[in-house]
């Protein structure tokens, strides 16, 4: 069983940046990889960034590709998602997530969430 926790979320005017984390407990974090989603009220869940188990691989989605970026630390069981550029539409309950077998675009692949982190963006 892997616990996370999402911290770092608030509000900011557009343009601006926020760096959000996610700390893991309950087992060795480094055999995961790791996601970050975002949920806007009345909406999908919907994919923002992944990162592989040693962290040289990553990947994004189109939206916040060049703006966004996943990085993780395993000796401090922390995953991080620096949000830069911030938009508006960037406004959602942002989660990470755990998956096993590797870095995956589908929020369904993934086996351990934490409780989400709000991101208000004004314009």
């Amino acid at each position: 069983q892997v616990q996370l926790v999402e911290s770092g979320g608030g509000s900011v005017q557009a343009g601006g940046s926020l760096r959000l984390s996610c700390a893991g407990s309950g087992r060795t974090f480094s055999p995961y990889a790791m996601g970050w989603f975002r949920q806007a009220p009345g909406k999908e869940r919907e994919f923002v960034a992944a990162i592989g188990q040693s962290g040289t691989s990553t990947y994004y989605a189109d939206s916040v590709k060049g703006r966004f970026t996943i990085s993780r630390d395993n000796a401090k069981n922390t995953v991080y998602l620096q949000m830069n550029s911030l938009k508006p539409e960037d406004s959602a309950a942002y989660y990470c997530a755990a998956r096993i077998l590797g870095m995956s675009s589908n929020w369904r692949q993934y086996e351990y969430w934490g409780q989400g982190t709000q991101v208000t963006v004004s314009s």
